[in-house]
Formats: structure tokens, sequence, C-alpha cells
């Protein structure tokens, strides 16, 4: 098949792509956040995420919005903290669904007669 060809046929790996999963991870300082915040295995403040890089609070708090909008974190407010948890469970069946779907995606191999 043609890339134009294959432009024009859906397959459940176009679903899988998800633009703003990506965008969320394609951000070094994002990418510590996550690091940090899995290590940690439990809920941690903005405050105590900050310790993990060298950027100011804003800019975590920021960062951490971001990866929440994309689903890799849920937030949950006590008084005037905000806590932030990794969804395990949605983060890895995003990513093995993808990996399913590329898989699926992957020619055949040919086999070459000796």
């Amino acid at each position: 098949m043609k890339p134009q060809e294959a432009s024009q046929c859906c397959g459940p790996i176009d679903d899988l792509l998800d633009a703003e999963l990506f965008k969320a991870l394609g951000e070094p300082t994002r990418l510590k956040l996550l690091s940090c915040l899995a290590k940690c295995g439990r809920p941690c403040s903005v405050t105590e995420l900050t310790e993990c890089c060298a950027v100011d609070l804003s800019v975590v708090s920021r960062h951490l919005g971001v990866l929440e909008k994309a689903g890799i974190l849920s937030a949950s407010k006590e008084g005037r903290a905000v806590f932030y948890t990794v969804r395990y469970k949605h983060l890895t069946e995003a990513f093995r669904s993808l990996a399913k779907a590329v898989e699926t995606c992957r020619p055949k191999r040919r086999r070459v007669k000796a």
C-alpha cells in the first residue's frame, strides 16, 4: 500500500496516536516530574515535586496541569495544596493498546527461498 492510500484508511492506530499525550510526554521537565512522581508511588504536592527539578513552583504547576489534561496524572485538592498521582492503569493501558496496534500494522515477513 502506498502512503497516500494508507493515510485514507482508518485503523486502530489512528485513534490511539493521541497527540496530546505525546506532546505532554515530549517535554524534558514534564518527563522528569512524571518519573519522580511514579518512583514516589504516592500522591505528591506541587511543592514536593518542585524539589525534583530546577524550575519555579508556577512552572511546575503548569507542567503538572498539562500532564493532568493529557490523562497522565490525576489531581486532588486538600485545603490549598494540590496533590498529583500517576494514573498508572490509564497510562499502561494506553501504551499497551498502542503497542498492539503498531504490531498489527507491521508487514508480514516474506520467506526467502533458499
